[in-house]
Protein backbone atom coordinates (compact mmCIF):
# COMPACT_ATOMS: atom_id res chain seq x y z
CA UNK A 1 0.00 0.00 0.00
CA UNK A 2 1.42 3.40 -0.94
CA UNK A 3 1.80 6.03 1.76
CA UNK A 4 -0.98 8.31 0.48
CA UNK A 5 -3.52 5.48 0.53
CA UNK A 6 -2.37 4.46 4.00
CA UNK A 7 -2.99 7.97 5.36
CA UNK A 8 -6.41 8.24 3.69
CA UNK A 9 -7.56 4.87 4.98
CA UNK A 10 -6.49 5.86 8.47
CA UNK A 11 -8.56 9.05 8.16
CA UNK A 12 -11.58 6.97 7.13
CA UNK A 13 -11.29 4.56 10.06
CA UNK A 14 -13.15 7.04 12.25
CA UNK A 15 -15.71 9.79 12.00
CA UNK A 16 -14.32 13.35 12.00
CA UNK A 17 -14.68 15.25 15.25
CA UNK A 18 -16.38 18.12 13.39
CA UNK A 19 -18.20 16.90 10.27
CA UNK A 20 -19.07 20.26 8.71
CA UNK A 21 -15.43 21.44 8.70
CA UNK A 22 -14.29 18.07 7.37
CA UNK A 23 -16.79 18.22 4.51
CA UNK A 24 -15.76 21.82 3.80
CA UNK A 25 -12.25 20.49 3.23
CA UNK A 26 -13.64 17.93 0.77
CA UNK A 27 -15.61 20.56 -1.15
CA UNK A 28 -12.68 23.00 -1.35
CA UNK A 29 -10.30 20.38 -2.78
CA UNK A 30 -12.46 18.35 -5.14
CA UNK A 31 -15.66 20.28 -5.48
CA UNK A 32 -17.45 23.56 -4.94
CA UNK A 33 -18.81 24.83 -1.61
CA UNK A 34 -21.23 27.28 -3.20
CA UNK A 35 -22.73 24.76 -5.63
CA UNK A 36 -22.46 21.99 -3.02
CA UNK A 37 -20.98 19.36 -5.32
CA UNK A 38 -17.83 17.25 -5.44
CA UNK A 39 -16.13 14.91 -7.91
CA UNK A 40 -13.99 11.93 -6.98
CA UNK A 41 -12.48 8.83 -8.62
CA UNK A 42 -12.12 6.57 -5.60
CA UNK A 43 -15.36 4.71 -4.82
CA UNK A 44 -14.27 3.86 -1.26
CA UNK A 45 -13.70 7.54 -0.45
CA UNK A 46 -16.94 8.51 -2.23
CA UNK A 47 -18.95 6.10 -0.07
CA UNK A 48 -17.34 7.44 3.11
CA UNK A 49 -18.01 11.08 2.18
CA UNK A 50 -21.60 10.36 1.11
CA UNK A 51 -22.20 8.83 4.55
CA UNK A 52 -21.01 12.02 6.22
CA UNK A 53 -23.29 14.18 4.06
CA UNK A 54 -26.18 11.94 5.07
CA UNK A 55 -25.18 12.34 8.73
CA UNK A 56 -25.52 16.14 8.49
CA UNK A 57 -28.85 15.86 6.64
CA UNK A 58 -27.47 16.89 3.25
CA UNK A 59 -27.93 13.79 1.07
CA UNK A 60 -26.03 13.87 -2.20
CA UNK A 61 -27.11 12.32 -5.50
CA UNK A 62 -25.00 11.12 -8.42
CA UNK A 63 -24.98 13.71 -11.21
CA UNK A 64 -22.74 11.95 -13.69
CA UNK A 65 -20.02 9.33 -14.10
CA UNK A 66 -17.29 10.12 -16.63
CA UNK A 67 -14.51 7.80 -17.75
CA UNK A 68 -11.01 9.15 -17.08
CA UNK A 69 -8.81 7.80 -19.93
CA UNK A 70 -5.59 8.49 -18.01
CA UNK A 71 -6.59 6.73 -14.81
CA UNK A 72 -8.74 4.12 -16.54
CA UNK A 73 -11.62 4.56 -14.08
CA UNK A 74 -14.78 6.57 -13.56
CA UNK A 75 -14.89 10.07 -12.14
CA UNK A 76 -18.04 10.37 -10.05
CA UNK A 77 -19.74 13.73 -9.46
CA UNK A 78 -22.30 14.20 -6.67
CA UNK A 79 -24.46 17.21 -5.81
CA UNK A 80 -27.17 18.46 -3.45
CA UNK A 81 -30.07 20.72 -4.34
CA UNK A 82 -29.43 23.13 -1.43
CA UNK A 83 -26.83 25.88 -1.10
CA UNK A 84 -23.48 25.85 0.65
CA UNK A 85 -23.90 28.57 3.25
CA UNK A 86 -23.73 25.96 6.03
CA UNK A 87 -20.13 25.14 5.16
CA UNK A 88 -18.18 27.75 7.08
CA UNK A 89 -15.15 26.50 9.02
CA UNK A 90 -15.18 27.43 12.69
CA UNK A 91 -11.99 28.99 14.06
CA UNK A 92 -11.18 26.45 16.75
CA UNK A 93 -8.63 23.66 16.97
CA UNK A 94 -11.06 20.75 16.57
CA UNK A 95 -12.63 22.26 13.45
CA UNK A 96 -9.20 23.09 12.06
CA UNK A 97 -7.96 19.51 12.47
CA UNK A 98 -11.13 18.20 10.85
CA UNK A 99 -10.68 20.56 7.90
CA UNK A 100 -7.06 19.41 7.46
CA UNK A 101 -8.20 15.79 7.33
CA UNK A 102 -11.02 16.50 4.88
CA UNK A 103 -8.74 18.47 2.56
CA UNK A 104 -6.12 15.69 2.52
CA UNK A 105 -8.76 13.03 1.88
CA UNK A 106 -10.13 15.12 -0.97
CA UNK A 107 -6.95 15.76 -2.97
CA UNK A 108 -3.91 15.11 -0.78
CA UNK A 109 -0.88 13.00 -1.61
CA UNK A 110 2.34 12.18 0.22
CA UNK A 111 5.52 10.54 -1.04
CA UNK A 112 8.62 9.39 0.83
CA UNK A 113 12.22 9.18 -0.42
CA UNK A 114 13.15 6.16 -2.50
CA UNK A 115 15.56 3.51 -1.28
CA UNK A 116 19.00 4.96 -0.58
CA UNK A 117 17.90 8.58 -1.06
CA UNK A 118 18.03 11.36 1.54
CA UNK A 119 15.56 13.72 -0.13
CA UNK A 120 12.14 13.25 -1.63
CA UNK A 121 9.72 13.99 1.21
CA UNK A 122 6.70 15.69 -0.34
CA UNK A 123 3.14 16.27 0.83
CA UNK A 124 0.67 18.32 -1.17
CA UNK A 125 -3.02 19.23 -1.28
CA UNK A 126 -4.65 20.63 -4.42
CA UNK A 127 -7.33 23.31 -4.17
CA UNK A 128 -9.85 24.44 -6.73
CA UNK A 129 -9.56 28.13 -5.80
CA UNK A 130 -6.69 30.39 -4.79
CA UNK A 131 -8.65 31.81 -1.85
CA UNK A 132 -9.06 28.36 -0.35
CA UNK A 133 -5.34 27.64 -0.76
CA UNK A 134 -4.42 30.90 0.99
CA UNK A 135 -6.85 30.17 3.83
CA UNK A 136 -5.29 26.71 4.15
CA UNK A 137 -1.82 28.24 4.49
CA UNK A 138 -3.17 30.43 7.29
CA UNK A 139 -4.67 27.36 8.96
CA UNK A 140 -1.35 25.51 8.74
CA UNK A 141 0.29 28.49 10.43
CA UNK A 142 -1.99 28.08 13.46
CA UNK A 143 -0.49 24.59 13.89
CA UNK A 144 3.07 26.01 13.49
CA UNK A 145 3.35 24.40 10.05
CA UNK A 146 5.17 26.31 7.31
CA UNK A 147 3.56 25.47 3.99
CA UNK A 148 4.23 26.88 0.53
CA UNK A 149 1.96 27.23 -2.48
CA UNK A 150 2.23 27.20 -6.25
CA UNK A 151 -0.23 27.50 -9.11
CA UNK A 152 -0.45 24.45 -11.36
CA UNK A 153 -2.62 25.24 -14.34
CA UNK A 154 -6.02 26.21 -12.97
CA UNK A 155 -5.33 24.48 -9.64
CA UNK A 156 -3.64 25.83 -6.52
CA UNK A 157 -1.26 23.52 -4.66
CA UNK A 158 -0.17 23.81 -1.03
CA UNK A 159 2.84 21.65 -0.13
CA UNK A 160 5.33 20.63 2.56
CA UNK A 161 8.74 19.31 1.56
CA UNK A 162 10.51 18.26 4.78
CA UNK A 163 10.16 15.27 7.07
CA UNK A 164 9.56 17.30 10.23
CA UNK A 165 6.74 19.32 8.67
CA UNK A 166 5.06 16.21 7.28
CA UNK A 167 5.36 14.49 10.66
CA UNK A 168 3.70 17.47 12.36
CA UNK A 169 0.95 17.48 9.73
CA UNK A 170 0.21 13.78 10.29
CA UNK A 171 0.15 14.43 14.03
CA UNK A 172 -2.38 17.23 13.52
CA UNK A 173 -4.55 14.83 11.51
CA UNK A 174 -4.34 12.22 14.23
CA UNK A 175 -2.87 9.75 11.71
CA UNK A 176 -0.80 7.93 14.32
CA UNK A 177 -0.13 4.78 12.28
CA UNK A 178 1.15 6.74 9.31
CA UNK A 179 3.24 8.89 11.65
CA UNK A 180 4.77 5.77 13.23
CA UNK A 181 5.68 4.45 9.79
CA UNK A 182 7.29 7.76 8.86
CA UNK A 183 9.32 7.88 12.09
CA UNK A 184 10.42 4.24 11.73
CA UNK A 185 11.57 4.88 8.17
CA UNK A 186 13.45 8.00 9.25
CA UNK A 187 15.18 6.13 12.09
CA UNK A 188 16.20 3.30 9.79
CA UNK A 189 17.65 5.70 7.24
CA UNK A 190 19.46 7.65 9.94
CA UNK A 191 21.11 4.43 11.09
CA UNK A 192 22.05 3.55 7.53
CA UNK A 193 23.46 7.04 6.98
CA UNK A 194 25.55 6.72 10.15
CA UNK A 195 26.90 3.37 9.03
CA UNK A 196 27.66 4.83 5.61
CA UNK A 197 29.56 7.69 7.23
CA UNK A 198 31.53 5.14 9.23
CA UNK A 199 32.34 3.26 6.04
CA UNK A 200 33.39 6.46 4.27
CA UNK A 201 35.72 7.30 7.12
CA UNK A 202 37.42 3.94 6.66
CA UNK A 203 37.94 4.70 2.99
CA UNK A 204 39.42 8.06 3.89
CA UNK A 205 42.06 6.43 6.14
CA UNK A 206 40.58 7.96 9.30
CA UNK A 207 41.34 6.59 12.76
CA UNK A 208 40.23 2.97 12.37
CA UNK A 209 39.99 2.41 16.10
CA UNK A 210 37.54 5.29 16.59
CA UNK A 211 35.54 4.27 13.52
CA UNK A 212 35.30 0.65 14.66
CA UNK A 213 34.03 1.87 18.02
CA UNK A 214 31.39 4.01 16.31
CA UNK A 215 30.20 1.08 14.18
CA UNK A 216 30.04 -1.16 17.24
CA UNK A 217 28.09 1.46 19.17
CA UNK A 218 25.49 1.79 16.41
CA UNK A 219 24.78 -1.93 16.28
CA UNK A 220 25.00 -2.55 20.01
CA UNK A 221 22.49 0.24 20.60
CA UNK A 222 20.05 -1.60 18.33
CA UNK A 223 20.58 -4.83 20.28
CA UNK A 224 19.96 -2.99 23.54
CA UNK A 225 16.81 -1.27 22.26
CA UNK A 226 15.54 -4.61 20.98
CA UNK A 227 15.94 -6.21 24.39
CA UNK A 228 18.60 -8.63 23.12
CA UNK A 229 21.48 -7.70 25.45
CA UNK A 230 19.73 -8.92 28.60
CA UNK A 231 19.34 -12.39 27.04
CA UNK A 232 23.07 -12.84 26.29
CA UNK A 233 25.70 -14.72 28.35
CA UNK A 234 27.44 -12.57 30.96
CA UNK A 235 30.70 -12.23 29.02
CA UNK A 236 29.03 -10.90 25.88
CA UNK A 237 26.66 -8.69 27.82
CA UNK A 238 29.50 -7.16 29.84
CA UNK A 239 31.54 -6.48 26.71
CA UNK A 240 28.54 -4.82 25.02
CA UNK A 241 27.69 -2.65 28.01
CA UNK A 242 31.32 -1.58 28.39
CA UNK A 243 31.60 -0.53 24.74
CA UNK A 244 28.34 1.44 24.98
CA UNK A 245 29.51 3.14 28.15
CA UNK A 246 32.99 3.97 26.79
CA UNK A 247 32.86 4.48 23.00
CA UNK A 248 35.96 6.70 23.20
CA UNK A 249 38.27 3.93 24.47
CA UNK A 250 40.49 1.90 22.17
CA UNK A 251 40.20 -1.90 22.15
CA UNK A 252 43.31 -2.19 24.35
CA UNK A 253 42.03 0.39 26.85
CA UNK A 254 38.62 -1.24 27.05
CA UNK A 255 40.15 -4.70 27.55
CA UNK A 256 42.32 -3.37 30.37
CA UNK A 257 39.28 -1.79 32.00
CA UNK A 258 37.46 -5.13 31.89
CA UNK A 259 40.49 -7.09 33.08
CA UNK A 260 40.61 -9.37 30.04
CA UNK A 261 42.97 -9.73 27.10
CA UNK A 262 42.62 -7.67 23.97
CA UNK A 263 42.10 -10.82 21.88
CA UNK A 264 39.35 -12.03 24.22
CA UNK A 265 37.50 -8.70 23.99
CA UNK A 266 37.96 -8.61 20.22
CA UNK A 267 36.48 -12.11 19.98
CA UNK A 268 33.45 -11.11 22.05
CA UNK A 269 32.85 -7.94 20.04
CA UNK A 270 33.06 -9.89 16.80
CA UNK A 271 30.39 -12.24 18.10
CA UNK A 272 28.20 -9.30 19.03
CA UNK A 273 28.65 -7.69 15.61
CA UNK A 274 27.74 -10.97 13.91
CA UNK A 275 24.65 -11.25 16.09
CA UNK A 276 23.64 -7.67 15.27
CA UNK A 277 24.18 -8.31 11.57
CA UNK A 278 22.01 -11.44 11.62
CA UNK A 279 19.27 -9.60 13.47
CA UNK A 280 19.32 -6.71 11.00
CA UNK A 281 18.93 -9.11 8.05
CA UNK A 282 16.00 -10.87 9.70
CA UNK A 283 14.32 -7.53 10.52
Amino acid sequence: MNFTREIKREIMRREPAEKISFLAGILDTCGDREKLLFSIENEEIAAYVLGLFEAVSLPMTLMRAERDPKLGRDKLTFSHAGGGALFSVQEDEVSGRSYLAGAFLGSGSCTLPGEGKKTGYHLEIVFEKGEAAEAFLDLLDTFQLMGSSVRRGEKHVVYLKNREGIADFLSALGAERALSRLEALSAEREENNLENRVSNCYQGNADKSAIASAAQTVRLTKLKEGGVLVTLPEGLRTAAEARLAHPELSLSELAEKLGISKSCLNHRLRKLMALAGDRKRHD
